[in-house]
């Protein structure tokens, strides 16, 4: 029996300022300024990112769902998160 089919996400590049995540082809960084719940994420935690559709990542030790145009255009998203402020 086959598999299911996975789409590749890979934390490339972590530093003060954000992460890079290479998807397929294309590398996008990820500002903490614009993605503060990443900020105090471990390597751990940043590297094990989930891409179960091409518009979809999920982060799951930190529960964390975003849009791949989410993090191409950041300013056409408003920040939206359940933890407390």
């Amino acid at each position: 029996m086959p598999g299911s089919a996975t789409l590749e996400a890979e934390v490339t590049h972590v530093s003060k300022h954000g992460f890079w995540l290479l998807l397929g082809g294309e590398e996008l960084s990820v500002p903490f300024s614009e993605f503060p719940w990443f900020k105090k994420a471990t390597i751990e935690q940043l590297s094990e990112v989930q891409r179960p559709t091409p518009n979809h990542l999920y982060w799951p030790q930190l529960d964390v769902d975003l849009a791949v145009e989410s993090i191409r255009n950041p300013g056409a998203f408003p920040l939206m998160s359940k933890a407390a402020a």
